[in-house]
């Protein structure tokens, strides 16, 4: 496919739908327009048009049409949009006259987003935002995807690059031309001390949880013995007969996921097989194995087994899950005690998830990083950090050089094609 040519998609939901939008971008999306409508409109403005296929002159669609010339456009290239009804039969009529147009071509998937960052429309970051903005399905998710689309993060960079091409000008001054009389000497601890600033603002950003929790959701990993009560706890949970309830031993036998969203921050619920050391047949045995591996990437672990023998872990929480059986009363105050069949203590076991997930997941309003961003990030920090314990102008020069090529490439100024392809082929057709 060659990035020249003009494409197309529908760029709304699928059809049938009140309305379908359906998008054209390239050199030639004028001359689409003009075919199907017969003219162009005033751009920026929206004109009632009638759609007729070229070639039998059939009307298609009464639509209305947009204009966009590049590169004020979304896609930095000229860009056109038809608003026509949604029918499935309106949109197949109309992508099959656009298809039949020479030089146009239906869109990949993420093709108008990564158009739009080859053109300057967008720099990565806020392309990510936007691939987390389509994705979302929490309150909390929304907030925080906004934000990256809408370039927070792009502008705390920029600031960022802004200051150290500052004190890089002062270091190549001073390497430069320091035997001028109009150019002032840089100060060695004015460099030091403004380099520690940047690289400690930096770290304040990679101290705050990663903005992928928001998008997997909250590990919660379910654990204990056979017969504990971990499925009938899991489906209480989230409302549904998600995991299979039996007094057989060894019912669960494979990992069980469930998301959810509980008042807005998601979730990954995890059921695992009931761990026990004898007893066991080789089929469990696997479940067992994979429920260990599940303690160790859990953000929370629920341990509904004896008490004091769960995983050593500061994440774990242990629960007393049979609140309505007198053998299966708690020791310690510590436990916390709950009862799916009656609803004892679930409230109270809801509130301790969400207390604990608000330090797991970024907040809704702050500026968070994924794990690409903050590798970049933290390789600008320790660049910045590194000038601290140098006196040689050469060296800070190229710390400083270094520190701005990380950020360039956090946002996209210096990026390899593979990690490209894997981002925009995320987005849908549309985008």
């Amino acid at each position: 496919m060659s990035a020249v040519d003009t494409i197309f998609a529908l760029s709304s939901g699928q059809p049938p739908a009140a309305i379908g939008i359906i998008r054209i971008s390239g050199e030639k999306a004028a001359d689409a327009l003009r075919i199907l409508s017969g003219s162009v409109p005033d751009e920026r403005r929206a004109s009632l048009a009638k759609l007729t296929d070229p070639a039998s002159g059939d009307l298609l669609d009464t639509a209305l049409i947009l204009w966009f010339p590049g590169p004020n456009s979304a896609s930095g290239e000229d860009l056109a949009e038809i608003h026509c009804h949604g029918g499935r039969a309106v949109v197949r009529a109309l992508e099959a006259v656009l298809e039949k147009m020479d030089g146009l071509r239906r869109a990949e998937p993420g093709e108008f987003t990564r158009r739009a960052f080859t053109h300057g429309r967008m720099d990565l970051a806020e392309a990510e935002g936007l691939s987390d903005l389509l994705f979302a399905e929490t309150e909390l998710q929304r907030r925080s995807a906004i934000q990256a689309a809408g370039g927070a993060l792009s502008r705390k960079v920029e600031a960022w690059q802004n200051s150290i091409l500052r004190l890089s000008a002062m270091v190549e001054a001073e390497l430069d031309f320091s035997d001028e009389d109009d150019v002032t000497p840089a100060q060695l601890d004015v460099v030091q001390s403004a380099s520690r600033d940047l690289a400690q603002e930096m770290r304040a950003m990679l101290d705050r949880p990663r903005a992928e929790k928001l998008r997997e959701g909250v590990r919660v990993v379910l654990g204990g013995p056979p017969n504990s009560g971990k499925s009938t706890l899991l489906n209480a949970l989230v409302e549904r007969e998600a995991a299979i309830v039996s007094p057989i031993a060894g019912t669960t036998r494979d990992v069980i996921e469930v998301p959810i969203a509980i008042k807005g921050i998601p979730f990954l619920f995890i059921d695992t097989a009931g761990v026990r050391d004898e007893g066991a047949e080789e089929i469990e045995r696997i479940g067992i194995d994979r429920a260990h591996r599940q303690f160790d990437v859990a953000d929370l672990i629920l341990w509904l087994g004896p008490e004091g023998e769960g995983p050593k872990a500061s994440n774990l929480v242990e629960i007393a899950s049979r609140q309505d059986h007198p053998e299966y009363q708690a020791k310690s105050p510590e436990v916390l005690c709950v009862s799916p069949k009656t609803g004892a203590g679930m409230d109270d076991l809801v509130k301790l998830l969400v207390d604990r997930a608000k330090d797991i997941v970024p907040h809704g309003d702050e500026i968070s990083v994924n794990k690409r961003q903050a590798d970049h990030l933290s390789e600008a920090r320790m660049n910045l950090d590194q000038i601290s314990d140098v006196q040689d102008y050469l060296i800070i020069a190229e710390q400083l050089r270094l520190a701005r090529a990380a950020l360039d490439a956090l946002t996209g100024r210096a990026s390899t094609e593979d990690m490209l392809d894997s981002l925009f082929g995320k987005f849908c057709i549309g985008k």
